[in-house]
């Protein structure tokens, strides 16, 4: 029983690889692109107007609520009351643009006077709020 000789006429299966159709679209797509590349480049002349690119930044007011130990309110350095911030804290969200409130608290005070302050902020429509810290005291 034999699977095959050496002197065999039966056609053998090519291994080559045949590029001639990769060359043929190969050249067509080039010749394409020769035909319409100068085409791409021409362009239409228009004169725009110019136009400044400098932002015009506002920078809002803040409101410095400072909050001692013993409870008092200070607002930008004058003592008020905890009945009048409500309305004082209404008038400042009614401004365009809205001032930024920044808390500024004793390390010592208590945080439920801080969250009373900031749940009336909150309720009168004031969105923007934040604390002012001392870094340098930290130990």
């Amino acid at each position: 029983m034999s699977f095959g000789s050496f002197n065999s006429n039966q056609p053998q299966a090519k291994a080559e690889i045949n590029v001639v159709p990769l060359v043929d679209v190969m050249l067509v797509l080039l010749v394409i692109f020769i035909i319409t590349a100068p085409l791409l480049t021409h362009s239409v002349k228009i004169d725009l107007p110019k136009a400044s690119s400098n932002p015009n930044i506002t920078k809002p007011d803040h409101v410095e609520l400072a909050i001692r130990e013993d409870g008092s309110l200070y607002w930008n350095g004058e003592l008020v009351q905890k009945e009048s911030l409500a309305a004082r804290f209404a008038l400042e969200a009614k401004k365009e643009p809205q001032p930024e409130l920044h808390i500024k608290a004793d390390g010592t005070s208590k945080y439920e006077k801080i969250a009373q302050v900031m749940s009336i902020a909150a309720k009168t429509g004031l969105t923007k709020i934040g604390f002012v810290t001392d870094p340098a005291g930290e130990q």
